[in-house]
């Protein structure tokens, strides 16, 4: 199945970036969509971005509108997220998922593929 690997977590100061990797291995053909979720604590996962990987179509929440971009080295099969303008609120495990659909949409659960997760830590 797809085995999705999440990278590039840590610690930053307010106002500081970082950018997420995810490395999704094989079965491109189980996965059109992709995406980088987050889970505060206390709080329900929540979707920031995501991605058709056939085209350039990317989605936002409007909490990371304008701050966090998600991006695709198809070569590399990568899919990023840059961080910018982090904040205290930001503090989560972030996680990048998968799934074959007709629309790319930031909803959680209908999403079929999910990596381990990397902690971010802002203060």
């Amino acid at each position: 199945h797809v085995q999705l690997v999440e990278s590039g977590g840590g610690s930053v100061q307010a106002g500081g970036s970082l950018t997420l990797s995810c490395a999704a291995g094989r079965y491109t053909y189980k996965r059109n969509c992709m995406g980088w979720f987050r889970q505060r604590p206390g709080k329900d996962r929540e979707g920031l971005a995501v991605l058709w990987i056939g085209g350039a179509t990317t989605t936002y929440a409007d909490s990371v509108k304008g701050r966090f971009i998600i991006t695709r080295d198809k070569a590399k099969d990568l899919v990023y997220l840059q961080m910018n303008g982090l904040q205290p609120g930001d503090t989560a495990m972030y996680y990048c998922a998968a799934r074959m659909g007709l629309l790319c949409d930031p909803i959680p659960s209908d999403y079929d593929y999910w990596g381990q997760g990397t902690q971010v830590t802002v203060s």
